[in-house]
């Protein structure tokens, strides 16, 4: 395999269970690799792998739609769920920090998709992540979090916003307690108090979900010294904002977006699921974001940081000023 990944790569302990070792099968040696972040399987039956820089076939390696099959429900049914046609889409979290999201026919039109992201058996650490300004980045991030400023970090999919959140809240001062609220499990913080809380899908009777917006609430009854979300993606956007302004800062979450000049469109889209206003979202966000982090994966793994702060335009709506590097 070749490419430079986001983190520098560690040897991977082995969390996997033997259960979940076997359901995987020939894709079990690729997920042991410390360099593999996702595993594809496309319903063609061809793999790929992205180590961070793009994902790219492994050639030799085929999996028939039978085999796929079988991969697919071993995974699903090792977390404690059911995958088939009646229900075709699966998403659950297994041990040693694999997701695992599988969509069958006749959802998938070509065979089984299955997509594995493996999340890092170590926390990140800021100083060794792979990026491409660092002596303008990485101190400001840490003088950031050391000030208790609230950060909302932006990126497209796979673009290391999860591990860049992970990597900073690792300066929060060792006496807090770090709770963090996630729709499945992907977060590692090196800090010795952590709280780790995880949504729960409903069953087949539709009952005993628990949501993000559930958590978010539940999570201030646990006195939290910093509240980490994993993504921000509908409703709760509200709870959310609502906790950073209201007693609760320092903490952070991730949102997707393409350029840090889309984050004001997309929080604004996020607000309007939970009803809110632009002028109300301008005006939460203002009061609950300190800082904007965007998060760009360039050419062979290294990854690009641009900063900004949030700022009213002359016309009162919400805005991001990017931080220019002198």
């Amino acid at each position: 395999m070749t490419g430079v990944p986001w983190l520098v790569p560690s040897s991977r302990p082995g969390g996997i269970s033997g259960e979940t070792r076997r359901a995987l099968g020939p894709l079990a040696t690729l997920v042991d690799d410390p360099r593999v972040n996702d595993v594809f399987v496309l319903g063609a039956g061809q793999v790929y792998v992205d180590t961070g820089s793009g994902s790219y076939l492994a050639e030799g390696l085929h999996v028939s739609e039978a085999q796929a099959l079988d991969i697919a429900r071993g995974l699903i049914e090792s977390g404690g769920r059911h995958v088939d046609e009646a229900q075709p889409l699966v998403d659950v979290s297994l041990s040693g920090g694999l997701r695992v999201h599988v969509t069958l026919p006749p959802v998938a039109t070509r065979g089984p998709e299955i997509s594995l992201r493996v999340a890092r058996h170590r926390a990140p650490d800021l100083i060794r992540l792979d990026i491409d300004n660092p002596d303008y980045v990485i101190p400001l991030v840490i003088s950031a979090v050391e000030q208790r400023q609230t950060l909302l970090i932006s990126g497209s999919t796979g673009s290391g916003k999860t591990t860049l959140l992970g990597a900073a809240m690792a300066y929060a001062t060792p006496v807090e307690r770090l709770v963090v609220l996630e729709e499945v499990q992907e977060i590692t913080v090196n800090h010795p108090h952590v709280v780790s809380l995880e949504c729960r899908q409903a069953n087949l009777e539709g009952a005993g979900e628990i949501t993000l917006t559930r958590l978010v609430r539940e999570s201030l009854r646990m006195r939290p010294s910093r509240l980490i979300i994993g993504e921000i993606r509908g409703a709760e956007i509200t709870d959310v904002l609502q906790a950073f302004h209201t007693g609760h800062p320092g903490g952070g979450a991730t949102i997707h977006a393409s350029s840090l000049r889309d984050v004001p469109a997309r929080l604004e889209g996020l607000g309007a699921l939970a009803g809110m206003a632009p002028g109300v979202i301008a005006s939460q966000v203002m009061g609950a974001i300190h800082r904007v982090l965007h998060v760009e994966r360039l050419e062979r793994g290294v990854r690009r940081v641009r900063i900004g702060t949030p700022v009213l335009t002359s016309g009162g709506e919400l805005g991001i000023e990017e931080m220019v590097e002198s």
